[in-house]
């Protein structure tokens, strides 16, 4: 069996996923388990209506410290974008919530996005429209670094999965003031350059000479986190490597 994280770098520690979900939509069925890393535990389940996906933010305590606030601050905001975007073909129905702590949506079939996978001629033209509509709502997805969260489904068509980072600062709270207006185009624009980046490695046979050379110069806001955040990222990762060895795709807590 493979070793899992131990239960202090679990969402839930030692408490496993309902065997059961009932929320407005249906009731559904624990199918099988996908991740379970530190901020959320994330299922597959299956109803009347077809299959979904139960996501849970953390619940247990972490050295003593309560962040059951994070899991439900975490939840809240990934549900507002779900809902915010749910006139976007590219992002999964969604279900509604289950307790303060998760929610559901409904599962794409497909396979996430990998440098092996073949995608179809008009799939990144259709991910590229699909990341502008997004953008349309005074939004940024800040994750498309990880190709992990775009699926291509068995339609042939891109969706977009895990709105838990993404960036939207309403009006009442000064989203339209400068400087958040600022960190908003700036977000924006590291959305289209790892994009682009998905693309080089994907299909690059469909991007311009002058369109590959940009994928490889990253934006100067990118290379400044990068070098505020590296010691804190290679702390992280030495720890987790002798915690969590066995990782899929580069995703801890992901269970083969």
């Amino acid at each position: 069996m493979p070793r899992q994280l131990p239960p202090s770098l679990r969402a839930l520690g030692r408490v496993s996923l309902p065997d059961v979900v009932d929320v407005p939509t249906g009731r559904f069925h624990f199918v099988r388990m996908f991740k379970h890393d530190f901020f959320a535990a994330t299922a597959m389940y299956e109803g009347d209506s077809g299959r979904a996906v139960l996501k849970v933010g953390r619940k247990a305590d972490f050295l003593g410290l309560p962040l059951g606030w994070v899991g439900r601050m975490l939840t809240r905001r990934e549900t507002a974008a779900y809902q915010r975007l749910q006139h976007l073909d590219s992002v999964p129905r969604y279900l509604g919530t289950w307790g303060g702590h998760g929610f559901l949506h409904e599962y794409v079939e497909g396979q996430p996005l990998s440098k092996h996978l073949v995608v179809p001629d008009d799939f990144f033209a259709r991910l590229r429209a699909a990341v502008a509509q997004l953008h349309a709502q005074d939004m940024a997805y800040v994750d498309l670094e990880k190709p992990q969260n775009v699926i291509l489904g068995d339609d042939g068509r891109p969706y977009l999965i895990d709105f838990q980072i993404s960036w939207s600062l309403p009006r009442r709270f000064g989203g339209k003031l400068w400087p958040f207006r600022s960190i908003l185009r700036s977000l924006q624009e590291a959305d289209r350059y790892h994009l682009t980046k998905l693309q080089r490695r994907i299909r690059p046979d469909q991007l311009s000479s002058s369109e590959l050379a940009e994928s490889y110069r990253r934006p100067w806001y990118i290379r400044a986190h990068h070098w505020l955040t590296w010691p804190a990222t290679a702390l992280r990762r030495r720890t987790l490597e002798r915690l969590d060895p066995n990782r899929a795709d580069g995703e801890r807590g992901a269970l083969p």
